[in-house]
């Protein structure tokens, strides 16, 4: 069993869906949790963290953090030497991800509302690594700022997964995806 799979056999899907979704857990697709978003497949969010190489004690932006599922995986790889930072927009979801994370005992992970306008948490960069699970047009460049010398972000950019390596801005693609738009 690799890093990302003991952190999903930690923390199961199903702790962090609504009650109307728990019965559908094991469905490999993305399933709807509030505010219109959704609790992205799980293929699509294991396939993004084995891209992004997190490693113990190392500092996480989480994205869009939704149900705190991908905020919980990433504090459970980073483990209690490091520190996960996770942003959501919708009020709803944000109290919504913290007590489900609030749940896994894993206090050196938090999630925070997002202010509008305002992509990821640049007050606290940098960042180690950058998990985003929504869609922007254009690869953000205020979150390609928010990266650590040698940091590693992870975004679904116009339909394509995109890796992306500071410093340079290395950019590879892996893959066709579907997410939410990025607010």
């Amino acid at each position: 069993m690799d890093a990302v799979e003991a952190a999903f056999a930690a923390h199961p899907r199903v702790d962090f869906l609504p009650a109307h979704a728990r019965s559908q857990a094991s469905f490999d697709g993305p399933l709807r949790i509030a505010a219109g978003q959704t609790n992205s497949q799980p293929r699509t969010v294991a396939d993004m963290l084995r891209l992004l190489e997190v490693s113990a004690g190392q500092r996480v932006l989480d994205v869009g953090s939704g149900s705190g599922w991908t905020t919980a995986l990433l504090a459970h790889l980073v483990g209690p030497t490091g520190e996960v930072v996770g942003v959501e927009l919708e009020p709803e979801l944000v109290r919504f991800g913290r007590a489900n994370l609030a749940a896994t005992d894993q206090p050196w992970a938090s999630i925070s509302q997002a202010s509008e306008g305002v992509l990821g948490a640049p007050d606290r960069a940098p960042y180690d690594r950058i998990l985003v699970s929504a869609e922007p047009d254009q690869l953000p460049a205020s979150l390609v700022d928010q990266l650590a010398d040698t940091g590693v972000m992870v975004i679904p950019v116009a339909g394509i997964m995109l890796r992306v390596i500071n410093p340079g801005g290395l950019v590879t693609e892996h893959g066709r995806y579907n997410f939410v738009p990025l607010r």
